[in-house]
């Protein structure tokens, strides 16, 4: 139950940080309220998350994995820039994650 907690963790962080996006520095009434409900209900199954998981491995998971989706998200869907340093970063990421769950 801990991996569907987390994973839903990190689609509603992910969810919130798009909602910033659209939030256009909170003058956009819904997507403001969005970042605020999103971001919560992430932190409420981080909590669970962390009732049966390390704080370590639980956030660095958490933080890693939203950040390597966002960055994917920025690339593919707001058109930011794709540089080869930009896809090898986002792989260490990605590596770093896998290191922290397969050599616990």
């Amino acid at each position: 139950m801990k991996w569907a907690y987390l994973g839903a963790g990190i689609v509603f962080e992910v969810l919130g940080t798009i909602s910033m996006k659209y939030a256009d520095g909170f003058t956009r009434l819904i997507p403001s309220i969005l970042v605020f409900v999103f971001y919560g209900i992430s932190l409420a199954a981080l909590v669970f998350v962390l009732e049966t998981m390390e704080v370590s491995i639980a956030y660095g998971i958490w933080a890693s994995a939203g950040t390597a989706l966002i960055a994917a998200i920025g690339m593919l869907f707001f058109k930011e820039n794709v540089s080869v340093v930009k896809i090898l970063s986002v792989s260490f990421i990605i590596l770093g994650i896998l290191g922290l769950e397969l050599f616990d």
